[in-house]
């Protein structure tokens, strides 16, 4: 070009563009490079090319006074952007952003949020602006939607389309604009002349196409007022060969080619526009990112569909050939048979024939990754889609996570996370894995104390397994484990509580005890607590717990709060906790629960008594776990009263009999006593069948294995009237059905016996005490370490 400014539009986060602007750069050899970004993030450029940077990475700016306020700015390895960094870096060449200060961003989105809370904003606009805005982001060919271009002239008539790409690809017979910008910039092999073509038809379709816009017109007038007036104030310094290198959509206004109704912009108009900006303080750092935030799926608006497969095109060009087939089809078939799925080698030669065959089919020089898809899905996957799927994840967006050099400036709650990642060998990685802890181990221990105080602090690195054998059963912890970018923002959020993990879950548990509405909330915070060995905030929170614990009077709350301070005996050994520091908390709440609990429950309603119900089956849990002789006996006394008490809801009471049956404290003939009293003739048949809702407590195994309750269940239903039957039959039925299948079919074929039959007595089997002491070392050995040895028999007692 004639001009010493040269203007390279292209498409964020494109393998092509990245090629064919590097090639311009080297053929250009310009003396400044400007760039779509924000300005004022110049410092951080001196990292670009440091150790340790591994793209995908983001710029990440933040307000410090309000961190939620934040925008990403990120870069693969095969953005432009990102290669054009790296060319002025490596050869000295002055390099700025001219896009408006990320400041200026953070006061739109502040601006936005005081809107929608007071309700003025379009909820629509809103929840665009909010995406697009956090994000940095908007139409495939600029970080930001478009502004509204100028109607079609009034005898055309055309659509409204949001990506203005559409029109070309409709024209050129592709299905829409992505699949049309892939062909004709990231997936061909040549540049020459791609820059002037782009930048014609970016010209026509800003005076051509009616588009929809997601942001603010206004706002992306100021966006490219502030890029023209930061290109004008370089050109005064003397430059002679200027590249700019932006979104395509912005090259017209920018080189103020516009041919449409608007009026050239001049430098005057651009200050007047940019003049009285709002503007908020900001601080700036570089973070790593993934393939997977990068991508479309995830809400980034100038994202792409399938980061994986640009890098595999970037890397093609970076070794000198264009052979992509190869490539592609050989990481297929490493990921399918990594997962012992089927694909040999002439299924690989198929594919690539019909993928060539597509691409003739579509007059196109090479199949790209649409004839691909397409090729594996017939000859490989035989039209199934779930290897498909395994191959989008894998491949074509990918489990990339980005890297950051250790000196780049970032919060030291930031730094401290990264050093206990270090020393405790967890890598942060974007692809899930899985975690099993074994709590017995020092390290494990630590990675156990680390994740928890993560989740204390909002940020939930791991996810505890809730299922399976070892979900928090014993002295196993399984964690499922995936880094989000989004984790930077959480952690500088945080760092306001302290500079250090410890420090930073102590205040924020301190923090949310203060704030805390129910002893339950208080107790489950003990609970975490103790998880994230943090004995300050134990201290603390189990002092907050005694004070409201001993001005609430209400026994169902104090029952509701035992569970979580049960766990604290489950894990005590394990987890190397002090039991003995809330036991006495949890006697006195279990002796003032049980002294208003008769009282409480009295005068409940169906509605109330189920809800109650679940609280008793948990405080009874709770005091088992606990496992002491006072608290056990206070508590059976308790369900004595109540199972007694005529003004309680029978539902309970029928539950209080059940679980001091279950408990050995009812004798057998107590326990008859009290079905004959409840399930007799005399009884009301709704209030019985509550009773016997309440006492088989969805458990078949006091009907299939004793000899009390059947004969008597069964006596009571034999001797109610027709009418009586078909009041009370909801409710048992729906007791039954709680059973599992196995338990009803066993009580079926138990109800289709004799009445006289009677069960056969069960065969008392041989214990031989010395046969089963050979077997403890080994036990022991897999168990329970901590049992006291116990000297094996000798041989010659040995059987």
């Amino acid at each position: 070009m004639s001009s010493p400014i040269s203007y390279f539009g292209i498409r964020h986060h494109g393998p092509g563009s990245a090629r064919s602007v590097l090639r311009a750069l080297e053929a250009l050899q310009p003396d400044c490079v400007l760039l779509e970004g924000p300005a004022g993030s110049e410092p951080l450029l001196a990292f670009v090319d440091a150790a340790g940077m591994q793209p995908p990475v983001a710029l990440l700016s933040h307000c410090p006074d309000e961190p939620e306020l934040a925008v990403f700015h990120p870069y693969a390895v095969f953005s432009p952007e990102w290669q054009a960094l790296q060319w002025a870096v490596r050869a000295g060449v002055p390099v700025h952003f001219i896009d408006v200060p990320a400041g200026v961003t953070l006061a739109w989105m502040q601006a936005e949020r005081a809107a929608r809370e007071a309700g003025t904003a379009d909820e629509a606009a809103g929840e665009a602006t909010d995406e697009a805005a956090v994000a940095g982001t908007g139409a495939p060919l600029d970080d930001a939607p478009a502004a509204a271009s100028p109607c079609p002239p009034e005898n055309v008539s055309s659509p409204v389309r949001p990506d203005p790409l559409d029109w070309l690809a409709e024209a050129a017979g592709y299905g829409d604009g992505e699949a049309w910008w892939n062909h004709m910039a990231e997936e061909r092999s040549d540049s020459e002349g791609l820059f002037e073509a782009i930048a014609q038809a970016m010209t026509e379709l800003r005076d051509n196409a009616q588009l929809t816009s997601a942001l603010d017109p206004a706002r992306e007038a100021v966006r490219e007022a502030h890029m023209r007036q930061s290109i004008r104030a370089h050109a005064k310094q003397g430059r002679e060969r200027i590249a700019v290198v932006c979104g395509a959509w912005h090259v017209p206004a920018l080189a103020d080619q516009t041919a449409s109704a608007t009026a050239t912009a001049t430098a005057t108009a651009d200050q007047a526009l940019l003049k009285g900006l709002a503007k908020l303080k900001t601080h700036s750092t570089w973070i790593p990112w993934t393939y997977r935030h990068l991508s479309m799926a995830s809400g980034y608006g100038a994202g792409v569909a399938a980061p994986g497969w640009y890098e595999h095109i970037w890397r093609q060009g970076e070794a000198g050939g264009d052979d992509r087939a190869v490539g592609w089809f050989a990481r297929v078939a490493r990921v399918l048979r990594a997962h012992e799925l089927d694909c040999s080698s002439a299924h690989l030669i198929e594919a690539a024939r019909l993928a060539d065959t597509l691409a003739a089919l579509r007059q196109r020089p090479q199949p790209g990754l649409a004839e691909f898809d397409e090729a594996i899905l017939t000859v490989i996957c035989h039209g199934n889609p779930a290897p498909m799927r395994l191959i989008h994840d894998t491949l074509r967006i990918g489990d990339v996570l980005g890297g950051v050099p250790g000196q780049v400036p970032t919060v030291p709650l930031q730094r401290d996370l990264e050093a206990e990642q270090k020393r405790l060998r967890l890598k942060p990685e974007a692809l899930a894995r899985t975690l099993d802890l074994d709590l017995r181990k020092d390290i494990d221990l630590q990675r156990s104390h680390l994740l928890h105080r993560l989740h204390l602090l909002g940020i939930e690195w791991g996810q505890l397994a809730r299922t399976g054998h070892a979900a928090r059963g014993t002295f196993h912890e399984i964690w499922e484990l995936a880094w989000n970018p989004h984790y930077a923002i959480d952690l500088i959020v945080a760092s306001r509580h302290g500079h250090t993990l410890a420090r930073a879950a102590t205040a924020c548990a301190l923090e949310t005890a203060r704030a805390a509405g129910t002893l339950e909330a208080l107790t489950a915070l003990i609970d975490r607590v103790l998880l994230a060995n943090l004995p300050d905030a134990v201290t603390a929170v189990t002092a907050e717990l005694e004070a409201r614990a001993a001005t609430d009077a209400d026994p169902l709350a104090l029952l509701g709060a035992l569970p979580a301070l049960a766990n604290v005996y489950r894990y005590g050994n394990v987890r190397n906790t002090d039991a003995g520091l809330i036991g006495h908390l949890f006697d006195s709440m279990v002796e003032r629960a049980c002294i208003g609990l008769p009282l409480a429950v009295t005068g409940l309603d169906d509605e109330a008594a189920a809800a109650v119900r679940a609280t008793l089956l948990a405080g009874d849990r709770a005091i088992a776990l606990r496992q002491g002789a006072t608290q056990t006996a206070a508590w059976q006394r308790a369900l004595h009263l109540v199972a007694h008490t005529d003004s309680a809801a029978a539902l309970l009471r029928g539950l209080c009999t059940r679980l001091l049956l279950d408990a050995g404290a009812l004798a057998r003939e107590e326990t008859q006593r009290q079905l004959t009293l409840n399930l007799s003739q005399g009884a009301e048949p709704l209030a019985a069948a509550h009773w016997l809702d309440g006492f088989l407590n969805r458990n078949a195994a006091v009907l299939l294995h004793g000899d009390v309750v059947w004969p008597l269940l069964d006596e009571w239903l034999t001797q109610l009237s027709d009418a009586h039957f078909v009041q009370i039959l909801p409710l048992v039925r729906r007791s039954f059905a709680e059973f599992a299948a196995a338990e009803r079919r066993d009580l079926a074929q138990k109800a289709r016996q004799p009445a006289h039959r009677a069960t056969a007595p069960a065969a008392t089997p041989e214990w031989d005490e010395t046969r089963a002491l050979r077997a403890l070392p080994l036990l022991r050995e897999l168990l329970a370490p901590e049992m006291p040895a116990v000297a094996p028999p000798s041989p010659a007692a040995m059987p």
